[in-house]
């Protein structure tokens, strides 16, 4: 038995059994009373470990990310840490890849080691088929679920997230105001996050009344090496005519560079060149690349206290969203008004 249980059997908020725990008035009698019976009825009693709050917590978090290697999800995991060992709380990492079958085994084991709330790092948590969500649901059931940069509406699920569509929309806009006339966008795949990118730059090119947005757009995975041989596909085998480049991430970016060096065209004076995440390559890269920054540190800053927030009994929104920043550098013309 623990507070998740009380909340379920009493019908009432995780929020509300907190501050009933803790002798909270702000609980209306019969509602005090009803959670205290539930309590006394399963001899609910907080065990060795419990801290501040009654909870049964074992003052740990977990966090799930695809893939540890990736330089946007390691900056995240590394906030989300350093934020949750400042509040007394230990972490336990899972990188589960992007197969649905992994995702729910890693999830099993965090809840089997009765952590306080589990941190998805990334949209692509959130399957495209509404059942395939529900290990995420059954989740939220036992512990509060945070997904960052991504958004599942459901009881118990708190998504904390940049606003990428409009953030892709600015960026695609500045430099089609800057000049640009035949725009290329690349992407990996297609999760919540990646969608909304893409719309943005579609929707931008559509009010620069550049109708062919849709056949703009183009998957590209691989090494910088692959990137580039892809572009040089794009340009040679398919004839597609482009003067600048807009990526859903750094590394595809950093891949465009490559390729307009090995091509000899000119950045940005011939081509014009945008990353998406303001990761640490696009700093590394020469020429630095512009970019769009999610902020990253402030999404788990804020993820962070909200859980805090939350185990204290306090209401937070399920649904946090906020502007990203537009980062130029030297692989874009100057933009107006920026």
């Amino acid at each position: 038995m623990n507070i998740y249980d009380i909340s379920k059997q009493a019908n009432v908020s995780i929020a509300t059994v907190s501050r009933v725990l803790n002798g909270s008035n702000k609980v209306h009698p019969a509602t005090r009373k009803r959670v205290l019976d539930v309590i006394q009825s399963n001899d609910y009693t907080p065990n060795a470990f419990a801290r501040s709050l009654g909870l049964n917590s074992m003052k740990t978090a977990g966090i799930m990310c695809a893939d540890s290697s990736d330089t946007y999800l390691a900056q995240a995991i590394y906030f989300l840490e350093r934020e949750l060992r400042q509040n007394n709380y230990a972490s336990m990492l899972c990188c589960t890849g992007y197969q649905l079958e992994k995702k729910q085994n890693y999830l099993q084991l965090l809840l089997s080691r009765n952590v306080d709330a589990v941190f998805f790092v990334g949209s692509n948590f959130i399957e495209e088929i509404e059942e395939q969500n529900n290990y995420l649901y059954h989740a939220a059931q036992k512990v509060p679920v945070f997904i960052l940069n991504g958004y599942l509406s459901g009881k118990n699920i708190y998504s904390v997230l940049c606003d990428d569509y409009m953030t892709s929309y600015d960026l695609t806009k500045r430099i089609l105001d800057a000049g640009s006339k035949h725009p290329l966008y690349l992407h990996r795949a297609l999760s919540y996050s990646g969608k909304n990118k893409r719309n943005g730059f579609r929707d931008a090119c559509f009010k620069h009344n550049i109708t062919s947005a849709k056949n703009r757009i183009y998957s590209c995975t691989g090494s910088l090496a692959e990137i580039k041989e892809f572009i040089f596909h794009l340009e040679k085998d398919l004839h597609i005519t482009f003067d600048s480049i807009l990526t859903s991430d750094d590394e595809l970016a950093v891949g465009a560079v490559k390729y307009a060096l090995a091509s000899r065209r000119s950045i940005p004076n011939d081509l014009q060149i945008a990353g998406y995440n303001n990761s640490l390559l696009s700093t590394c890269c020469t020429p630095e690349l512009t970019t769009a920054d999610n902020r990253v540190e402030f999404m788990c800053m804020t993820a962070v206290s909200f859980m805090m927030q939350l185990l204290k009994g306090k209401e937070i929104p399920s649904k946090t969203m906020f502007s990203g920043n537009i980062i130029s550098r030297e692989t874009t013309k100057p933009f107006l008004n920026s």
